[in-house]
C-alpha cells in the first residue's frame, strides 16, 4: 500500500496490530455485492517491508474482505489517505502460488489434448474434490445419494462415517463411499452428537455438485434398486 503522508514506521506497525480481528467493511463502488455493511475477519498481517510511503504486507483473511478497502480504511485511522499499489492473491485454501497455472499454461495444454494428448490438461484441471481437502467430511449410503442431489437436508440414518472434530455450524464436505463430493452444507450437530443420535437432521445442504439420478433411487421398504 502506498500512503499520501509520511508515518513512522512504529506507528504503522501499532495500528496494525490493532487493524487484525473482526473488522466492520463495506463493500467498494465497483463490487458484485451489495454495499450493506458486514463483518470479516482478519487472521494475521505481517509487515515484510516499509520503504518511505510504501508498505509490503502479507495478509490473511477471511473469505470476501476487500483488501482494497481494507486498505483505504486503514489510511483513514491514520488519518490519511492511503491506496493500493499491488495485489497478489498467495494462498485461497489448500491452492498457493506454488502450484498454480496461467492462462497461457491452460491454452497449451488445451492444444495438446486436441491433438489427443490430455496429460498436460489432467494437471491443470483437478477434480473438484481436491477444492474440499481442508473442510470436514461425512461419508453418506449409497440409499442417501440420490436424496441429497435433489437437494433434501442430510439426516443421520444415511451417515455411514465422519471425521471427529466437527463443530456446529461448521461448513462441511458430503460425500459418497467412494469419495465422490455430493455437496456441501452447515452442520446442525456435532460429531458427538451426530454419532449419539439415531435420527434427526445433520446438516443443511447448501450447494449440490453431483447431479440427480446419479446414484440409482432406492425403495425405502426394501432398500433395493428397481
Amino acid at each position: 500500500m502506498h500512503l499520501h503522508k509520511t508515518v513512522q514506521p512504529s506507528k504503522i506497525q501499532k495500528e496494525i496490530r490493532k487493524f487484525t480481528g473482526k473488522i466492520k467493511q463495506i463493500p467498494p463502488l465497483k463490487s458484485s455485492v451489495k454495499r450493506v455493511e458486514r463483518e470479516r475477519e482478519i487472521y494475521y498481517i505481517k509487515t515484510l517491508e516499509i520503504e518511505n510511503q510504501d508498505v509490503l504486507f502479507k495478509i490473511g483473511c477471511e473469505a470476501g474482505t476487500y483488501i482494497r478497502k481494507w486498505i483505504s480504511d486503514f489510511g483513514h485511522r491514520l488519518n490519511i489517505n492511503a491506496h493500493m499499489v499491488q495485489l497478489i492473491r498467495t494462498k485461497v485454501a489448500k491452492f498457493t502460488d506454488q502450484n498454480w497455472h496461467t492462462l497461457h499454461d491452460l491454452k497449451d495444454a488445451y492444444e495438446s489434448y486436441k491433438q489427443g494428448k490430455n496429460e498436460e490438461l489432467r494437471k491443470i484441471i483437478l477434480p473438484i474434490e481436491s477444492a474440499i481437502q481442508h473442510m470436514p467430511k461425512i461419508h453418506v449410503f449409497d440409499t442417501t445419494v440420490d436424496t441429497l442431489c435433489h437437494g433434501a437436508s442430510l439426516s443421520i440414518p444415511g451417515i455411514s462415517k465422519l471425521d471427529s472434530e466437527i463443530k456446529q455450524d461448521d461448513l462441511v464436505a458430503i460425500l459418497s463411499l467412494k469419495n465422490e463430493l455430493i455437496a456441501i452444507g452447515k452442520s446442525f450437530l456435532t460429531s458427538e452428537e451426530i454419532m449419539e443420535k439415531e435420527k434427526g437432521l445433520a446438516v443443511k445442504i447448501s450447494k449440490v455438485f453431483m447431479p440427480p439420478n446419479t446414484y440409482p433411487k432406492f425403495n425405502i421398504k426394501t432398500k433395493q434398486a428397481p
